[in-house]
């Protein structure tokens, strides 16, 4: 595992990306404390990170899509399939590596709420807390990203998916105000899902009949509970895309609350999409 992480985060640095990432990052955090901080005269550095969240949109996807895809492309992933090295070790290297390429700039953002602080008041508990919670929403999204590019040898693709992906979580909250809170509707919208899950098993395992059997019974399941009692998908659906969204519990850091479970839910997005890289690259290794 060590092998991979130093030959990775040799790659990052000794290339472009890790300081196209570090740029646009500590652009988008100046470009936030201008307005803010300097010209509002607003002390509290927190609302800083909320402006620059958005901008994950764009530099996850930029920073993961060449992980494990460009791998695939030129066909040196059957070089990593050769060593003797266990696939968690793969994935978990790759991954530390892309943690300390997002971690170096962070730590020169650390300073901002420090130097703010000699010129007003500034409340660094609530600063440090949002900034530690930026961290871990930032590593959560790393972790999905690595599985989205493990899925295909196209970087283009894995970038336009990942993007599409972290957009739809990031707007999550407004949509489930425009979605159908009935139960009909959620049951709907659940079978509609399902059928998505099992599209996905199909296209990682390859494998059509558990593919359509995944599908049929989270179907069935979805039928059954909504037959029995329809009051339990009563805003059900919007209730569940409010609490899947990675930004709005990090808002809560924002607003001076620190949530435990927004930490522990950040830690078990990260170990299930690192889990699920693992099954993506051992499928690619048995076929």
């Amino acid at each position: 595992m060590i092998a991979v992480w130093k030959h990775e985060l040799s790659n990052y640095f000794h290339s472009l990306t890790a300081y196209i990432f570090s740029a646009f990052l500590l652009a988008l955090v100046g470009l936030g404390a201008m307005l803010y901080n300097i010209q509002s005269a607003v002390a509290n550095f927190e609302y800083v990170l909320s402006f620059v969240s958005l901008g994950f949109v764009v530099m996850i996807p930029i920073v993961t899509m060449r992980v494990v895809a460009e791998e695939r492309k030129q066909k040196t992933d059957q070089l990593l399939y050769s060593l003797p090295l266990k696939t968690t070790h793969i994935i978990l290297g790759k991954y530390l590596a892309l943690l300390v390429v997002y971690l170096a700039p962070l730590l020169i953002i650390s300073f901002y709420p420090l130097i703010f602080a000699q010129f007003g008041e500034v409340y660094l508990p609530t600063s440090f807390g949002s900034l530690f919670a930026f961290f871990m929403m930032g590593a959560a999204l790393l972790a999905v990203g690595i599985f989205i590019s493990s899925l295909t040898e196209n970087t283009g693709f894995a970038a336009g998916i990942a993007i599409s992906v972290i957009l739809l979580n990031y707007y999550s909250v407004t949509l489930a105000e425009y979605v159908s809170s009935t139960s009909l509707g959620s049951a709907i919208a659940f079978a509609g899902i399902a059928a998505v899950l099992g599209f996905v098993v199909r296209y990682v395992t390859k494998h059509n009949r558990l593919a359509y059997g995944v599908a049929v019974a989270l179907c069935l399941a979805v039928l059954g509970v909504y037959a029995l009692d329809r009051s339990k998908f009563e805003g059900l659906l919007p209730d569940i895309m409010t609490k899947l969204s990675l930004f709005e519990r990090f808002y809560k850091f924002v607003n001076g609350v620190f949530d435990l479970t927004a930490i522990i839910y950040y830690i078990t997005v990260i170990v299930f999409f690192l889990f699920l890289s693992v099954q993506s690259l051992e499928k690619r290794r048995y076929n």
